[in-house]
């Protein structure tokens, strides 16, 4: 993938590592929703693997486990409007050594849920969240971080940028910054009578900032204000500064496309890997995939379906919402269940599904069952035992689950959306290539119809599906990439670029990665 606008040529400092500033809502394993928390810890893992100086800053939530903190015993005070609220810092460590900077505010944070109850969200999430935003810049004053970028995740913290551009009493004012989009759909709107809380005046509520038809839009203004912007996925990229996807901002978007880079995320494969994957009944790889017959029957046993070899068995972990298009598969599934072929889901979300699909258990206990939560250990179990992994999402910023699946031998059933269609070659009858399937218009015949295909190559050509499961686990979705590429996204953000002389600087594997080589 090619990084968008012109070239610009890196060099590293001569003298020490990029020090990052990474602030989100969210970090696996301390507190997690959706892919956001796998990147907050999977990114700066890769980074300091790189040589770099990541730190992250996150609140403390109630769910934490506060006996694998550290307390440091530090306070400090920030303005949420009138008011002046006091925090204080825990810390603990990543994998690789990454500090981990843990605000506390009970009043804010120790509570259920991440951004509200229930799918809910919380009536003072302004305040909560802009809390944290200020709160990160006092902990890179406390702990003498001094950060070469700071780097806000999605809404909860894209204050940051306009903070850092427009409040020159802020510590760190005038760093340069990075804004990632994980989801454009979750922007953080709120009435335009809060603007008092952001603590900035009302030069910046206008529609070149925070200000989007009359209300307080805070993915807006970081997107106005960050240095460099990035996404998840090249192709999300692209399809966010279109109007069917850009929900309302791409317009906005399209004002900043030169400084916006499609990244695709990565995957832990040390915790995603059938080789050594503690949570399966047996392991196994491309050499002796083996133990994947053994996980196909684990899955079936577990759900109560018939253990059957020779049965596909289709597997879906997912939120139940309507970006992921389980609305549509709801409507698709008797007809699905009438194929030779054997069902399971695990998820959460909309009542009205969990409703659907407990009853859908109940009325098809022969080829279906739903698991009505959220198991990580089955999660693994359903991604290694499943011969296909359903995911019909309306849009996908870059998703996960079909990388892990690529990895565990399981062929990907998708829409072709965003990081979807960048990671899943689509099967072709004629040759055997591809590493999944894709459908393009989303809707329940089409579903169906992908399924089907599924379902008619794995009797049909099974010779096919095993040369595209051997290909599927060759896939490389490391963070090794991922990482090279936030690299040079914070080199442009600091204005680094090379000498006439030496244009490409000596790093060999950014120099790789400008030329193409």
């Amino acid at each position: 993938m090619r990084l968008s606008g012109p070239p610009v040529f890196v060099t590293r400092l001569a003298a020490e590592s990029w020090r990052i500033l990474f602030v989100t809502s969210e970090c696996t394993p301390f507190a997690q929703t959706g892919g956001l928390g796998d990147v907050s810890s999977a990114l700066p893992i890769a980074l300091r693997a790189r040589g770099l100086e990541p730190s992250v800053v996150m609140p403390l939530y109630r769910s934490v486990d506060r006996s694998t903190l550290e307390p440091t015993h530090k306070t400090f005070v920030v303005p949420v409007g009138a008011a002046r609220v006091m925090g204080r810092v825990w810390r603990t460590t990543l994998r690789g050594g990454v500090p981990v900077f843990l605000v506390e505010q009970d009043g804010y944070f120790d509570r259920d849920g991440v951004y509200g109850p229930d799918n809910e969200a919380y009536p003072d999430n302004l305040e909560r969240f802009v809390f944290l935003s200020r709160a990160s810049l006092e902990v890179a004053r406390l702990f003498d971080l001094r950060p070469h970028v700071v780097h806000a995740n999605d809404w909860p913290t894209a204050l940051l940028p306009v903070l850092l551009q427009h409040d020159a009493s802020s510590p760190l004012a005038g760093t340069p910054s990075v804004l990632t989009i994980h989801n454009v759909g979750y922007q953080g709107v709120f009435p335009l009578s809060s603007a008092q809380v952001t603590g900035l005046g009302a030069e910046q509520f206008h529609p070149g900032s925070l200000e989007h038809y009359g209300r307080i839009n805070l993915l807006k203004g970081g997107v106005y204000a960050a240095t460099k912007l990035t996404t998840v996925s090249a192709r999300y990229a692209q399809e966010i500064q279109q109007g069917a996807f850009g929900c309302g901002l791409d317009g906005v978007i399209r004002s900043r496309g030169a400084d916006l880079t499609g990244i695709l995320n990565g995957i832990d494969t040390e915790t995603w890997n059938p080789r050594t994957d503690a949570l399966l009944p047996a392991r196994y790889d491309l050499d002796d995939p083996s133990g994947k017959l053994v996980c196909k029957a684990d899955v079936q046993r577990a759900a109560g379906l018939p253990v059957r070899p020779d049965v596909p068995l289709f597997g879906m972990v997912t939120r139940l919402n309507w970006q992921k298009g389980v609305d549509v598969l709801a409507q698709a599934l008797r007809r699905v269940l009438d194929l030779e072929a054997q069902v399971v889901l695990l998820g959460t979300g909309d009542h009205e599904a969990e409703a659907f699909f407990r009853a859908a258990s109940e009325q098809r206990r022969d080829k279906f069952h739903a698991w009505i939560g959220f198991d990580q250990g089955l999660a693994h179990r359903i991604e290694a035992g499943a011969d296909f992994f359903v995911m019909p999402s309306r849009y996908e910023p870059c998703g996960l689950n079909q990388m892990y699946s690529l990895r565990y031998g399981t062929l990907p059933l998708v829409r072709a959306t965003g990081g979807l269609d960048d990671t899943v070659d689509n099967y072709d009858e004629a040759t055997g290539a591809g590493t999944g399937f894709k459908l393009h218009d989303l809707n329940a015949g089409s579903l169906y119809d992908l399924i089907g295909w599924a379902v008619s190559t794995w009797y049909d050509r099974p010779l096919h599906l095993r040369a595209m499961r051997a290909r599927a686990m060759r896939r490389d979705f490391s963070w090794d990439q991922a990482a090279l590429r936030y690299e040079e996204v914070y080199a442009q953000a600091m204005g680094r670029t090379g000498t006439e002389d030496d244009p490409l600087g000596d790093d060999d594997e950014l120099r790789a990665l400008r030329t193409g080589t």
